[in-house]
């Protein structure tokens, strides 16, 4: 028997790696007996236990699949890749995968010394749950399906939805029992497009293209990730795939970045620098978008300029000790929940339809649920795009009922309202109430008017900064506590990076081109339509 050489002795011992991790998951302990463990010995979120092995299962299709198409029937695998050969370390770059934390990343406090908001459970399953004061469909009038549309566009929310991905991963049970000092990160704190490189052609080769690994492999008509044989994305973040908006943006970035190696390969870049340089541009506009063009349309460009200009008050981390806020994760960037729309038209003149169950992913994507990003996006050329939903505390009904293939089973229906969860998550995380943190920033609470319920200690945190939005920010963006939250805790971590721009050339400014006087996300975007 031949012994396997070149690219086929690396898929190789990468099949037997990964047929024995898939042995050892299947023959762990179950997600009851996980439960019973202490945290310290939880290598995942038990309820993780069974998407680890799906993982591994599809890891190991994606390997079988290159091996099986690249090698000649009787004869020795040759160089599938022809003369583009991803380098075999990146142990000198920036964007190097061995920086990443061996153990899982932490979760603190904003604001330490406030107690926690101590609010009966029953009372949050009835604000959040269907009928609650958490649904708009209780006020939402059917012949005026748009009457609550806010200024921006109706895909930003899901942009941030990808950064809160890139950045965060709390993977504990929504019911808690764990201690928020145990809460661990299964992301690395830096907006560092993590979601999409993972570890890279050398440590995840199955998301990139075998003939020329400086890019990625994207789906036969280059509108989906790849997937195998059951359906399952290859995807840096499965969470991406939860529904066409997010696979959508993912996509996006894939050609966003395929795009940029072309680029540099025509001006003269040499190849084995290709793939580094590409990740490393793409990071620097995908930062560069999130400070000045996400952040001033969410929490005002002159709070943006403040805190660039005067630096964080409440959100220092050292550089390389970073971690995520509570406050930030489990209250303030859930802020997006409150700004997805009843319906969404996918092309011009197409139906409107819900964003659940109509556009839920986790499978192939359909010929007919393609999306024109200029319907939820102003990009240049084309009809302003739909609108988002105002912030004003109320989510659509497509979220106060989720789809069990987002939830997975529960045990309450309750839980099924992303409202429940949003209002029990700040209670298990123990976050202050909404007023106190008002107070410490130095910033007039709500009034019982503005708030619209009366709350026996105060106002947990999330639906207080949803109603802030509301009264202090016209609905179309976060008020001055949200506001306040969200801006240094994403600059924070930009200047807690190393090798973000801001910590390496704070005047640096895009390469890319772009439509109008400074670089946004409609120019990254604009060449996927």
């Amino acid at each position: 028997m031949s012994t396997p050489t070149g690219d086929h002795a690396f898929l190789h011992d990468l099949e037997g790696t990964v047929r024995e991790e898939l042995a050892l998951a299947e023959r762990g302990r179950s997600a009851e007996e996980a439960f019973t463990a202490p945290i310290a010995e939880w290598l995942f979120d038990p309820a993780d236990i069974e998407r680890e092995e799906i993982g591994l299962r599809s890891l190991l299709g994606a390997v079988e699949a290159v091996e099986g198409s690249s090698r000649p029937a009787g004869g020795a695998p040759p160089d599938a890749r022809g003369s583009r050969v991803a380098a075999p370390d990146h142990c000198l770059s920036l964007v190097r995968a061995v920086d990443r934390p061996t153990g899982a990343a932490r979760y603190g406090r904003m604001f330490p010394d406030l107690d926690p908001l101590a609010t009966d459970p029953r009372l949050l399953v009835r604000a959040g749950g269907d009928g609650g004061i958490c649904d708009a469909a209780e006020v939402l009038d059917p012949r005026d399906p748009d009457g609550d549309d806010a200024a921006g566009a109706a895909g930003w929310p899901f942009f941030g939805q990808l950064v809160a991905h890139d950045i965060t991963a709390d993977r504990s049970p929504i019911g808690g029992g764990v201690e928020p000092g145990a809460l661990r990160n299964a992301r690395t704190p830096k907006l560092d497009l993590e979601i999409i490189y993972s570890d890279g052609p050398v440590g995840s080769p199955y998301l990139f293209d075998l003939g020329d690994p400086a890019k990625f492999l994207l789906g036969p008509d280059g509108a989906d990730v790849p997937r195998n044989q059951q359906g399952v994305a290859l995807i840096g973040d499965p969470r991406n795939d939860v529904h066409l908006f997010a696979l959508a943006l993912h996509v996006a970035l894939l050609r966003a970045h395929n795009r940029i190696v072309d680029r540099l390969r025509a001006n003269g870049v040499p190849e084995a620098e290709v793939f580094d340089t590409a990740r490393v541009t793409l990071g620097r506009h995908y930062q560069w978008i999130v400070v000045h063009d996400f952040l001033p349309r969410l929490v005002g460009a002159d709070l943006v300029e403040q805190v660039l200009a005067e630096g964080c008050r409440w959100f220092r981390p050292p550089p390389g000790q970073a971690y995520i806020p509570l406050e930030f994760a489990d209250a303030a960037f859930r802020y997006g929940h409150g700004q997805i729309r009843h319906a969404y038209r996918l092309v011009a003149g197409g139906p409107a339809v819900p964003l659940f169950p109509d556009l839920l992913g986790f499978g192939p994507l359909p010929a007919d649920r393609r999306l024109d990003l200029a319907q939820v996006f102003d990009l240049p050329g084309h009809p302003p795009a739909q609108r988002a939903k105002r912030l004003d505390g109320r989510l659509a009904a497509s979220l106060i009922g989720l789809p069990e293939q987002v939830t997975g089973t529960v045990d309450d229906t309750a839980h099924r309202s992303l409202a429940v969860r949003d209002l029990l998550r700040g209670d298990t995380t123990r976050l202050p109430g909404g007023e106190a943190v008002a107070r410490l920033l130095d910033v007039a609470p709500l009034t019982a008017d503005e708030l619209g319920q009366r709350w026996p200690h105060g106002t947990p945190l999330w639906f207080y900064l949803l109603k802030e939005a509301e009264h202090r920010g016209d609905g179309d963006r976060l008020g001055p506590v949200g506001g306040r939250i969200v801006a240094e805790v994403l600059i924070g971590l930009l200047r807690a990076d190393p090798a973000s721009y801001l910590s390496l050339q704070p005047d640096w400014e895009p390469t890319l081109p772009a439509a109008g006087r400074s670089f946004g996300l409609a120019d990254l975007l604009a060449p996927a339509q």
